[in-house]
């Protein structure tokens, strides 16, 4: 998954808009600097599932952010119908009956599925109040073993944990680092962030930015920035 030499194709733009309009727009605007956006709930509920049919159709790539989690037959089932999609990527959580159903859906297609390893905007306090007796580093790390024994595609994890990660999935999976901040943007509620530059010299294969392009005056320019400073980095 990081054979991706042009960094516009591992730069993932999230958007976390209010509803297709905005997202078309935004789009429109990012034209020629990005290929590979992110639709999760916000957009999705508002017409963001057609919304990504129409960016595969148009040759873009989408990472459907989903989160899945359920009963085995479930999250199975769900997965049948978003192959359908041809999206090219999927969330889960990474608990292993759900990473073992979907990936048993997914056999055969080109849907990279993604384990979310511990959300970035959690640290080890939120991780006590939730009921685990793991700080996030440890229980990343454990999942992350969990997906690749499951077959994933890939993990969702911090960018400070993506070194660690490398080590334990090999070279081939993706890392997909949320909660990317250029330096000086403001953290807003991630709690474990990391610089573009930095997330690729730690392996990270794919980086999600959302608020720091999507928010900026100028989202071409937001973009390019960030692409720039991962090439710089590789």
């Amino acid at each position: 998954m990081i054979a991706d030499t042009d960094m516009r194709d591992r730069l993932i733009v999230g958007l976390d808009l209010p509803d297709v309009a905005a997202a078309e727009a935004a789009v429109r605007e990012l034209d020629g600097v990005a290929t590979f956006y992110k639709i999760g709930y916000r957009l999705a509920f508002a017409g963001g599932l057609d919304f990504a049919r129409d960016l595969v159709a148009d040759g873009k790539k989408v990472f459907l952010d989903m989160k899945l989690l359920d009963i085995d037959n479930t999250v199975a089932e769900g997965v049948e119908s978003i192959v359908k999609m041809g999206v090219t990527m999927l969330t889960l959580h990474a608990y292993p009956k759900a990473m073992r159903a979907a990936v048993a859906a997914a056999k055969g297609s080109d849907l990279c599925l993604l384990a979310v390893t511990v959300l970035t905007s959690m640290d080890e306090q939120d991780l006590v109040d939730a009921g685990y007796e793991y700080d996030p580093h440890t229980l990343v790390l454990m999942r992350a073993e969990q997906a690749r024994l499951c077959g994933m595609g890939g993990i969702v994890c911090s960018a400070s944990e993506a070194a660690a990660v490398r080590r334990i999935v090999g070279p081939d999976m993706a890392v997909v680092t949320p909660g990317i901040r250029p330096a000086g943007a403001a953290m807003g509620d991630q709690k474990r962030v990391m610089t573009p530059g930095d997330a690729i010299r730690a392996g990270s294969s794919h980086l999600v930015v959302a608020r720091p392009i999507v928010a900026a005056p100028d989202r071409r320019a937001a973009a390019q920035a960030i692409i720039a400073e991962m090439q710089a980095a590789a």
